[in-house]
């Protein structure tokens, strides 16, 4: 059975579940790791998951794919929050984190610059503005959506 197949099923399951908990879906990831296979799906709400959603979610949804069986592996099931290391996958997710702490990485560099940290100032037109320091300077970089590999809201300690 494709990975595809098993996290579209899980997808399936987990979402009426999440509905009735007032949660979103943020993404099912199936893979393997060492021996161990692993499905963990990853939920949010605004205001942040606590670890007993996650157990709630994590037990209905155990239920739900023991019916289903959709796994042949054996494999574990982690019900996590991404929480402040949270994904930034789409341009909605972007515009939504704009004034956020943000950790980008590119394709190709922009001005020398392949993987920074920093604000982001704003994002328009497919292109998100971010705002880095190098030692005391501050500088704006231009970055393409189409070249940003990986993106997610970085945790700062002030």
């Amino acid at each position: 059975m494709s990975h595809h197949h098993v996290t579209a099923v899980t997808e399936k399951l987990v979402q009426p579940i999440l509905e009735d908990m007032n949660l979103e879906l943020v993404e099912v990831e199936y893979k393997q790791e060492g021996k161990n296979w692993y499905l963990r799906v990853f939920i949010d709400k605004p205001e942040g998951v606590d670890i007993e959603e996650c157990g709630q979610v994590s037990e209905k949804l155990s239920e739900k794919l023991d019916e289903e069986d959709p796994i042949e592996f054996p494999y574990f099931l982690e019900v996590a929050s991404p929480g402040a290391e949270r994904p930034l996958k789409t341009q909605e997710d972007f515009k939504k984190y704009v004034g956020e702490h943000v950790y980008m990485k590119l394709y190709e560099p922009i001005d020398q610059e392949k993987e920074f940290e920093g604000t982001l100032v704003s994002f328009e037109n497919e292109t998100a503005i971010v705002e880095i320091r190098i030692k005391t300077k501050k500088k704006q970089l231009e970055v393409p959506f189409s070249k940003i590999a990986k993106a997610n809201l970085a945790v700062t300690f002030n």
